[in-house]
């Protein structure tokens, strides 16, 4: 359907939830582990089963995420971490995305000896850069790894406040999330550095319902004050959910793709965004690891197009949007920079 395509890619289009880690251009990754002789494989072929997942990894989020583990070789210093960002946002604008809030861990390229808050920094370095070619809306959602615990999760919280983008005039951090193995951890674990982000006026979202039951985005949502959800696939088979996610107009950021390939729907299975539609639960379009999935926001967005319609899936993009952490007041008054 090449009418549909084009019709697709010409939409103005919301990302609210994609990983800098698994979004990097291969091509990009590829470049630079041979500048710096650390390429495992000899070609950029190779190089891409490494990168992307394979038909015959689908299934398990570990297996998904391991995916991952390569850029970091070439993440943990300063110029590169901008540089794939500025990759990342171009492939975003060419994919037609108006608003993109793209979402980073900082403390897994600290290896090497950045800061926390340089790591940070280095991010929107790339994104500033990128702002200046692309007419879009950025803003950067800060990660705590469920792995590494609570307390590192408020230390993080802390230092998102202090690049957040309502205290500087460039593009800055929007919101506070987790994310990582959720089994055995559930958010309530993590309220302290939910108070803190709150307190800090960045956004709330949660990983929660991709690899757990819905008790898990119950407690993202009562326990940490979730204002949107990531995933959330468990939730729609809990009608007293769908009920709280639909009053409270709590977002669910659906990664189709994704999910298919980490084994939080089963191939062959309606995604679950369809479940929320019906429920009146608002939702979003997201493509989570562009490059682990091999998307974009046309593939996702053209997905959904074909089963719903053009005209739904622009509307869901145009609700998405005034659901973005990204705020116009992104510079301090005169009175703020007089005190």
């Amino acid at each position: 359907m090449p009418e549909l395509d084009a019709q697709v890619r010409a939409l103005p289009k919301v990302e609210l939830h994609q990983h800098v880690d698994g979004s990097i251009p291969a091509e990009v990754t590829w470049q630079l582990m041979k500048h710096y002789g650390l390429n495992p494989v000899d070609t950029l072929d190779e190089m891409r089963r490494r990168l992307e997942l394979q038909p015959e990894e689908e299934g398990t989020l570990l297996a998904y995420l391991d995916k991952m583990h390569y850029p970091l070789w070439i993440t943990q210093f300063y110029e590169n971490i901008s540089q794939v960002t500025e990759a990342i946002v171009d492939e975003a604008a060419a994919a037609g995305v108006a608003t993109l809030e793209l979402r980073y861990s900082p403390i897994i390229h600290t290896f090497a000896g950045l800061t926390p808050r340089q790591s940070i920094r280095a991010v929107l370095s790339g994104m500033n850069h990128a702002a200046q070619r692309h007419p879009m809306k950025l803003g950067l959602i800060v990660i705590a790894m469920r792995q590494h615990g609570p307390h590192i999760a408020k230390i993080l919280a802390r230092q998102a406040i202090s690049e957040a983008q309502h205290l500087h005039a460039r593009v800055g951090v929007v919101g506070f999330d987790i994310a990582g193995p959720e089994s055995g951890n559930p958010p309530r674990l993590f309220r302290s550095a939910y108070e803190i982000a709150r307190i800090g006026r960045l956004g709330l979202t949660v990983h929660a319902g991709e690899d757990a039951p819905a008790e898990y985005v119950w407690d993202a949502v009562d326990g940490l004050g979730a204002q949107r959800i990531g995933h959330g696939c468990s939730a729609a088979g809990d009608e007293a959910l769908m009920r709280r996610l639909a009053r409270d107009r709590i977002v669910v950021e659906c990664c189709l793709s994704s999910n298919y390939d980490s084994g939080a729907v089963r191939r062959g299975e309606p995604h679950p965004i369809h479940r929320f539609l019906e429920a009146g639960v608002p939702v979003a379009i997201c493509c989570d690891n562009t490059t682990v999935s091999r998307t974009d926001q046309v593939k996702e967005t053209l997905r959904l197009a074909r089963q719903l319609g053009l005209e739904t899936v622009n509307e869901i993009h145009r609700a998405a949007e005034t659901h973005s952490f990204i705020r116009p007041e992104t510079a301090l008054s005169d009175r703020e920079h007089d005190l």
